[in-house]
């Protein structure tokens, strides 16, 4: 077999290589592997020489069934793997079938298939089948090393989705732990909710999850993806009344280094980190339209595009979205897109305030009980049945929200072991003058109250009309557990 060094090469690309000797330049990118699979010597040579001007480490191969035994020593980022094999029986299809390998070792691995000119369309089917890209022959040296750079790139993305789903995998079942116990309870509306989880979550269709504020819309969503096929991965949230709108596209799609002013290094979008997993939008009813358009895209493509990105990363997720705002007016009222609705309303789901399951009160009560005084070690805590009695006959503004800081608030200022009416006070029912004796607190709360009902729980709307930004409104609502 001849030697690779004894190849003749281009006098510029011995060139370049001489000048790639340099320590300083080798260092660009000296942590990343580069497998090279190419049944033409002076080829191999050649992108071996180009490449070692920014990547250390640059593995070469002539046949690809070597591709086990490199794997087994080195941990590589990107494969760059010629199409043109010869088998025993050929069938046009030992690249791809080789390609299929590395994926199966590590799908993190960045492909990119190397093929000739007249043979594009089979480089087409392997992008298909999940290369990153392809370069033809005769490559150019600028092309090469963008197409490998890009690789690379798309590799560091895809060990970031990885690993922002391992370093909490570890929580799923403390999410997931007690989520039924909150939600389920012994009232006909709830049994009835439950009943549809079960049915929906056995389906990848899209729910949306409607409902007062602090009635338990996160916690029907967690309990859909706790008893879907899905449940392996962890559900990743996004709160979009958190989401300011300049941030909106990089929270949900990601952004590529360089993006923008202090995008120092490229991002995975809350849209990639769910995929094979469940997305759950909250407060979507919040959105703009300009923000509501770019999801509906996202949706009927199936595919994110980052930031400053051209590519597009194809995404397979479950999407659960909630609301507080009466949607089909905000349709009706040219708020809210209807050729959105459509899509994330395949099914949807209402949860009821907890005044209208008040047979749920005495059962939250106590899982909330138990919880607050093992946490401030307090003790096993009883309730009263006046207490209990007491809660039950209390309208509850604030829903299952409101309740459970009720408890927590009682498990740590009562001076028994038995909690008692008197370790719970209310404010008193409505039709308070804003003239009489009320706290600036009192005040302000009261006045948030009213022009969120008044635009049916828009918070944009809301947060013009007071006069404040959408942002302090929400950090308002959070407070007083609107």
């Amino acid at each position: 077999m001849q030697n690779l060094t004894d190849i003749h090469l281009d006098p510029a690309v011995e060139q370049e290589f001489k000048a790639a000797s340099d320590a300083k330049y080798l260092t660009i990118f000296g942590s990343v592997a580069i497998l090279i699979v190419d049944r033409e010597k002076e080829s191999l040579r050649s992108m071996e020489l180009v490449l070692r001007s920014e990547f250390e480490k640059v593995i070469t191969l002539q046949t690809p069934d070597q591709i086990p035994g490199v794997f087994r020593k080195n941990e590589v980022d990107v494969v760059m793997l010629d199409t043109n094999f010869k088998s025993a029986v050929q069938n046009g299809n030992e690249g791809l079938f080789w390609m299929r390998e590395v994926f199966n070792y590590d799908n993190n691995i960045s492909v990119v298939i190397v093929t000739a000119s007249d043979d594009s369309e089979y480089a087409v089917r392997a992008i298909r089948e999940g290369a990153m890209d392809f370069v033809l022959k005769p490559w150019e040296k600028a092309k090469l090393r963008a197409t490998v750079n890009a690789a690379w790139q798309l590799r560091q993305s895809k060990l970031e989705a990885s690993s922002l789903k391992k370093d909490n995998i570890q929580l799923k079942e403390v999410i997931n732990s007690g989520n039924e116990k909150i939600i389920r309870g012994a009232s006909p509306t709830m049994i009835r909710v439950m009943d549809t989880v079960r049915k929906v979550a056995a389906t990848d269709a899209n729910v949306l999850i409607t409902g007062e504020n602090g009635t338990g819309k996160e916690l029907v969503a967690k309990e859909i993806h706790r008893l879907s096929g899905r449940s392996g991965e962890l559900m990743v949230s996004v709160d979009m009344g958190s989401v300011t709108e300049s941030l909106f596209e990089s929270e949900l799609f990601g952004h590529v280094r360089g993006a923008f002013t202090d995008a120092r290094e490229e991002r995975v979008g809350k849209f990639e980190a769910a995929d094979k997993s469940t997305l759950f939008l909250d407060e979507i009813g919040n959105l703009s339209l300009q923000a509501q358009a770019k999801i509906l895209r996202v949706l009927q493509n199936r595919s994110v595009c980052r930031v400053e990105s051209n590519r597009q990363n194809k995404i397979n997720i479950r999407l659960i979205t909630a609301t507080n705002c009466d949607i089909m007016k905000m349709v009706k009222e040219g708020r809210f897109r209807e050729d959105l609705l459509y899509r994330i309303n395949t099914i949807m789901i209402e949860v009821p305030p907890l005044r209208d399951r008040v047979d749920d009160i005495p059962v939250l009560a106590m899982h909330f009980l138990r919880d607050y005084s093992s946490r401030y070690g307090r003790g096993d805590m009883k309730i009263s049945i006046q207490a209990l009695e007491k809660l039950s006959t209390y309208d509850w503004p604030g829903n299952v929200r409101e309740l459970q800081h009720a408890i927590e608030k009682a498990v740590i200022l009562s001076d028994s072991r038995v909690l008692k009416p008197s370790d719970f006070i209310f404010n008193p029912a409505p039709a308070r003058s804003f003239h009489g004796e009320m706290t600036l607190e009192e005040m302000e709360m009261r006045l948030i109250a009213e022009s969120l009902k008044r635009h049916s729980g828009n918070i944009t709307a809301a947060a013009a009309k007071l006069g404040i930004t959408r942002q302090t409104l929400y950090n308002k609502m959070k407070i007083y557990g609107l």
